[in-house]
């Protein structure tokens, strides 16, 4: 690949928001771009996050914010200097897209979902020349360096000054994140590290009654963390098999790791987090008479439903004639995890290119013009709009980091 053309041309390999944020950034710099994406159509899996609503980004204070990036924090901080949450909010709302702060701090779209943005970000490329070539699969690369891509008119080679992949990790895969591109790159000498679930449901010990009687049922105004974390808030889900939802999604990563070296997660969920162990064990302590447990819990705690279902189904029965420890396990209690859901079903993926695969412009050592962006790098961020604002600004590193291989100049 030459850097010194006087007419540039780049190929984006993946239409979701860090492909096609990259393209724009090329093509505001008056770069020929062209994107190659093997579905039908572009953005498949951005408008499956925003069906229910689209949580763009977070208003929280920046540190805060970059902090949920754990281990990852230095190189995600690095993309978040030039295009950070408040620069995300601007460029939507400069495509037509206004949005707001949601009582949890979260930031949406007026209009909600991700159908009107994407419209009009695909009109804004397409005006300012960038070419989009659906059911283009790539496939790697000739032995003259072009791009090698299947579409359904046979095989085709396409030449280019520079690539940028944005290929995504190899959840829900149906959308086009296959993780096919991961033998590629291992054999070009890229260090890729096993993709992993992120941001998914766990398994759990389900008895076949809890589960019949709670699947689908909402642990609502709970608290949650693993052995020795501070509780966060929030609500989750009970599933078939365990426990899905916000609150799991927030201490994904820990779990998965823990489940990984030792084969079993444990989770403490407090039932009541709006009230103090002393409270709860007067309560419970109070005489219950004639009443059923449930009854009593019920009446004197407001515990019923899956939260009290789900206290039956993690305690032995003779906890229940031990108030101090049943007040105990009412706000600390264990349950414990066997494994996790399949990776495709994983809202997001953790692992893939290394970072010290890379130089500080995202390109790949030993492979000069190939930039890497979006999911397919090795990081991961819970939701809440910390996963979606990163795959912009990786794409938008990227896109300058390919400016500067070429020469040109960056605002």
């Amino acid at each position: 690949m030459s850097a010194h053309s006087p007419d540039f041309s780049v190929a984006v390999v993946g239409g979701g928001p860090a492909g096609l944020m990259a393209a724009e950034t090329l093509a505001n710099a008056g770069v020929r771009v062209d994107i190659y994406d093997a579905m039908p159509s572009v953005g498949r899996k951005f408008l499956l996050a925003g069906r229910g609503g689209l949580n763009l980004t977070h208003s929280e204070p920046a540190a805060a914010f970059r902090a949920r990036f754990g281990p990852r924090e230095a190189q995600v901080s690095a993309w978040l200097e030039d295009f950070d949450a408040q620069a995300l909010r601007a460029w939507a709302d400069a495509l037509g897209v206004e949005t707001f702060v949601g009582s949890s701090g979260r930031v949406f779209p007026k209009e909600m979902k991700a159908a009107p943005l994407l419209r009009k970000w695909l009109q804004r490329l397409r005006a300012s020349g960038v070419t989009l070539h659906a059911r283009h699969r790539w496939q790697g690369w000739s032995d003259k360096g072009a791009l090698v891509l299947d579409t359904p008119q046979g095989r085709v080679t396409r030449p280019a000054d520079a690539v940028v992949l944005a290929l995504g990790g190899a959840s829900w895969a149906r959308l086009g994140s296959d993780g096919a591109w991961q033998a590629v790159l291992v054999e070009k000498g890229a260090h890729v590290l096993p993709l992993l679930p992120a941001n998914c449901g766990f398994l759990a010990h389900w008895s076949d009654y809890f589960s019949g009687r709670f699947a689908g049922e909402a642990l609502k105004s709970i608290a949650m963390a693993p052995p020795g974390q501070a509780m966060r808030r929030g609500e989750c889900m009970v599933t078939a098999d365990g426990l899905e939802g916000g609150l799991v999604y927030a201490w994904s990563s820990a779990l998965r790791d823990t489940l990984l070296a030792r084969g079993e997660a444990v989770v403490h969920i407090d039932l009541l987090p709006a009230r103090e162990r002393e409270h709860v064990q007067r309560e419970v302590a109070h005489p219950r008479g004639s009443r059923s447990w449930s009854s009593h819990l019920g009446s004197r705690l407001g515990l019923k439903g899956a939260k009290l279902g789900l206290l039956r189904e993690c305690l032995p029965k003779s906890i229940f004639e031990q108030p101090e420890a049943l007040a105990a396990a009412i706000k600390c209690l264990p349950v414990r995890l066997r494994g996790m859901r399949p990776l495709d079903e994983a809202i997001s993926t953790a692992g893939g290119v290394g970072f010290d695969s890379l130089d500080q412009s995202q390109m790949l050592h030993g492979m000069p013009g190939v930039f890497c962006a979006g999911e397919m790098l090795d990081w991961e961020a819970p939701t809440g709009g910390y996963l979606l604002t990163a795959c912009f600004a990786s794409g938008h590193a990227a896109g300058k980091g390919v400016l500067r291989y070429l020469g040109r100049s960056v605002r």
